[in-house]
């Protein structure tokens, strides 16, 4: 049974989605008109947040083909908003998400970035979709010397990027093996393996270096087969025939969630029969729409499971559910969690040192300080960082797709 405090709560996103529904909320900003100065005094009230907003850059892919994977994380970032806004927001002011569509190229991030940056005025930015994108934007920022957090970042080398870079996603090479071990036990089996992966996408390439060493050096399988193919193509008969001249006990995919889920398509409709691991381009529920009845039975690696035991994990499951009546993907609960990292970073820098006596540059040199040297209990479990930038996370899962019986909608059904 759901607590008074859980049903108030889902209460208030509901309230806020209807709103916005009926024209009487504001769409995602992109102007710098919606952000308050980081100078305000911050407000004294102790329920929800008022007074002038602090401005936080949400960059992520609201157009292209990329778009799939970024209205997940718009999702976690307005529940987030809704959430810790509702919860007093940073000692009593709110916070303010502004938004700036990075679409799917380098071109469209760096945009992006500069506009946050330079018009909107936030004092830190969550984003972007891509590591890809990432590689060229972060660099905007590092030199700005504002804090980025990487909300689906996990390639190899981003935090490495600089001082202000950070991530909440986990790092590749540490969540991808988990996928292959799950399919192990499913079919200790499996002998031989084929690999197929988006060469033009920096995140795919450096998920598959891991897939690779795993199945060669780990686990001691047969690779017999590398495919490439690219994010933007549609028909991948060549690829795919290609992969099961192999006879693989196993395919694996590293992709987005369009492409990715067209050619595990037609790897079923040739006739494949056998395990498909999909990488973490694969970590959305829109992803159904694409394979649909195909996207059966693909093993996934995980950093977040909407079971987690904690109260603030149980508070974000409640309000995605009542929003879009399922669970909440992995990068809606990233972004839930890039979102909570200011807060609860900016509210602590607020104590020791109040935010209205700061100006803009300085209150995002201390807040970078202040992200990197905290522990917080997130959706993800709890987290710190290294003074790197990397993410220190402790649990992760495998999920495999189990469809529905109308071959459109299904469920991440979590396995270990």
């Amino acid at each position: 049974m759901r607590s008074n405090a859980a049903r108030a709560w889902a209460f208030v996103v509901a309230s806020a989605l209807l709103l916005a529904a009926c024209g009487q909320a504001q769409p995602p900003s992109t102007s710098a008109s919606t952000a308050a100065s980081v100078t305000q005094p911050a407000a004294a009230s102790t329920g929800a947040a008022s007074g002038d907003a602090i401005p936080i850059g949400i960059a992520v892919a609201q157009t292209s083909n990329v778009a799939l994977l970024g209205q997940d994380q718009i999702d976690g970032a307005k529940l987030a908003e809704t959430y810790f806004n509702s919860k007093g927001g940073v000692n009593g002011r709110p916070i303010k998400l502004v938004y700036q569509d990075t679409a799917g190229d380098e071109a469209g991030a760096i945009n992006a970035f500069q506009t946050l940056i330079n018009n909107d005025k936030v004092v830190g930015i969550i984003g972007p979709t891509l590591s890809q994108q990432a590689f060229a934007a972060d660099k905007i920022a590092e030199q700005a010397k504002v804090p980025v957090l990487g909300p689906s970042n996990t390639a190899k080398g981003i935090p490495q990027i600089g001082d202000y870079i950070a991530r909440v996603s986990a790092p590749v090479a540490v969540v991808a093996p988990n996928a292959i071990k799950a399919a192990l036990n499913i079919n200790p089996n499996i002998k031989t393996v084929v690999v197929m992966y988006a060469q033009d996408d920096a995140f795919s390439k450096s998920e598959t270096v891991t897939f690779q060493q795993t199945v060669t050096n780990t686990f001691k399988l047969n690779l017999a087969s590398v495919q490439t193919f690219s994010t933007k193509d549609t028909d991948f008969t060549t690829q795919a025939t290609n992969a099961l001249g192999a006879q693989p006990d196993l395919i694996i995919v590293s992709g987005l969630t369009s492409d990715g889920g067209n050619l595990v398509k037609q790897l079923r409709e040739l006739g494949y029969k056998g395990l498909i691991v999909g990488g973490n381009g694969f970590n959305s529920s829109k992803l159904f729409a694409v394979c649909k009845a195909q996207c059966d039975g693909i093993l996934i690696a995980q950093a977040y499971s909407p079971t987690a035991d904690s109260p603030v994990n149980k508070d974000f499951r409640e309000a995605y559910k009542a929003q879009k009546q399922a669970e909440p993907p992995q990068l809606s609960a990233q972004m839930f969690t890039g979102v909570q990292v200011y807060v609860d970073a900016l509210t602590a820098l607020d104590k020791q040192s109040p935010l209205a006596k700061q100006d803009l540059a300085a209150l995002r040199t201390a807040l970078n300080k202040q992200i990197l040297a905290g522990t917080y209990t997130t959706p993800l479990g709890e987290i710190s960082f290294t003074p790197e930038g990397e993410l220190n996370q402790k649990q992760f899962y495998v999920a495999q797709i189990k469809m529905n019986s109308d071959g459109a909608s299904g469920v991440f059904n979590f396995i270990q």
